[in-house]
């Protein structure tokens, strides 16, 4: 069952030109970045040094395996440009929350 299940998302790789495992492995590989760049905004702030590269920087690796799915991805339905949107937003305004919480602190 999970070899059938690991195949499935791998035809589904080939059929939209990206590898899976690659996605998975710059979505996993960018998690320690995403948040290290969030520490550096929150110190950033909190000493009035300048925001904007933290952010830049955060920013990028939130969306990092999403831009590789945008960059290398032929054949992508519309529908998963939607979901994308959808999930970046509501990353984005996750993650806007939690920091404005540890700014706080």
């Amino acid at each position: 069952m999970i070899n059938s299940i690991i195949e499935y998302i791998y035809n589904l790789g080939k059929m939209y030109g990206v590898n899976p495992f690659i996605f998975a492995g710059i979505y996993i590989g960018a998690i320690p970045f995403f948040f290290l760049s969030l520490g550096w905004f929150v110190r950033n702030y909190k000493k009035n040094y300048s925001v904007a590269l933290p952010l830049i920087s955060a920013g990028f690796f939130f969306i990092s395996a999403y831009l590789y799915l945008l960059l290398f991805g032929h054949d992508v339905p519309p529908w998963v440009y939607g979901i994308l949107v959808v999930l970046i937003i509501y990353g984005a305004y996750s993650s806007i929350m939690s920091t404005k919480k540890k700014i706080e602190e």
